[in-house]
């Protein structure tokens, strides 16, 4: 930013336990070096040979004194990062080798793949940043495209030689309705697995769960899901054990764009909830993306066990995998 010294202190090491890189999504955290007035480093796997342990599109962000995100299983991660420290002293992008062809062949991955990254600096008022993080807070997707130097984000962006192409989804959110300790933990893992997640317990008590990274409702479950937005990425967990609540809930989900509707119950009394959601009007077409019973078939029904199945089975939806239902 012009007027505005870099401080430029070498990462000297990276930490022992590599806790920055359990985030995938490295959106927050661009957001959070450039926030500072200072610029980012953001490392991009931009083609792949052989496989790998991370896609094209995976990135990491480096900045002063700070590091986010992984691009492989640690093989070339310290080497990647003295390299972004230069970025960032010298604000030149950089295309990184490692694998087949690399200039440096005593970096190999233990896969035995090669990997490209490009390495771009961006500074605090970069047009593209700013737009990709106004479609992050307005939940829109878009296409984020770049040479190193050069950049472009929007819904279409025209492209030019030379530019990588990466699209960027809203972040995905998880609400959860009830109270017990199965939908405490589904909660749970959901933020701990990066979904935006909200709990919700109509007439709950005034203090919150104290859940980390959980977001708490009171209302009513119609208002609370009508509130909250149900959009494309946007999944619900209907574990609330009370037939009222549970079928408020669904009354307002299942007609909703949300593609995973969940249901915790019985199979046994799945024909007469659904008979009683067509008497109250509801298309029975919109079943057909009702899971119940909710989660993966893993065999167990201890809270975790659930949780575990029910985040596995959004993430399976959300990645297009297959995932049987719950038996």
């Amino acid at each position: 930013m012009a007027g505005t010294a870099l401080i430029f202190r070498p990462m000297k090491e990276l930490p022992d336990w590599p806790v920055y890189g359990l985030a995938d999504d490295q959106r927050p955290a661009l957001r959070r070096v450039l926030n500072t007035g200072a610029p980012a480093v953001l490392a991009t796997i931009s083609a792949l040979g052989d496989g790998g342990p991370r896609p094209v599109g995976a990135q990491m962000v480096f900045g002063d004194n700070f590091i986010s995100g992984f691009l492989s299983g640690g093989c070339v991660e310290g080497d990647v990062a003295i390299h972004a420290q230069t970025c960032l002293a010298d604000g030149q992008a950089r295309r990184l080798v490692y694998g087949e062809g690399s200039p440096w062949p005593d970096i190999r991955l233990l896969c035995g793949a090669r990997i490209e990254i490009l390495l771009e600096r961006i500074g605090p008022d970069d047009p593209a940043a700013r737009a990709l993080f106004q479609a992050l807070d307005d939940r829109r997707p878009v296409t984020w495209l770049s040479d190193g130097q050069r950049r472009a984000c929007g819904p279409a962006p025209a492209p030019w030689p030379g530019a990588l192409a990466l699209a960027f989804s809203p972040v995905w959110r998880l609400v959860v309705l009830g109270s017990d300790p199965t939908a405490l933990a589904i909660a749970t893992l959901a933020a701990q697995s990066g979904f935006e997640t909200t709990l919700v317990r109509p007439r709950g008590p005034a203090t919150p769960p104290g859940l980390a990274d959980v977001a708490y409702s009171r209302q009513d479950a119609a208002s609370a899901l009508q509130d909250i937005g149900l959009d494309a990425w946007t999944a619900v967990a209907v574990c609330g054990h009370d037939i009222e609540m549970d079928h408020a809930a669904l009354l307002a989900a299942l007609p909703s764009p949300a593609p995973y509707v969940g249901l915790l119950g019985a199979r046994r009394r799945l024909p007469e909830r659904l008979d009683r959601l067509t008497r109250a009007g509801l298309d029975p077409d919109s079943f057909a993306r009702l899971r119940a019973p909710i989660g993966l078939d893993l065999g167990g029904k201890a809270p975790w066990d659930i949780a575990i199945a029910v985040v596995g089975e959004v993430i399976a939806l959300r990645h297009g995998a297959g995932g049987g239902p719950s038996a």
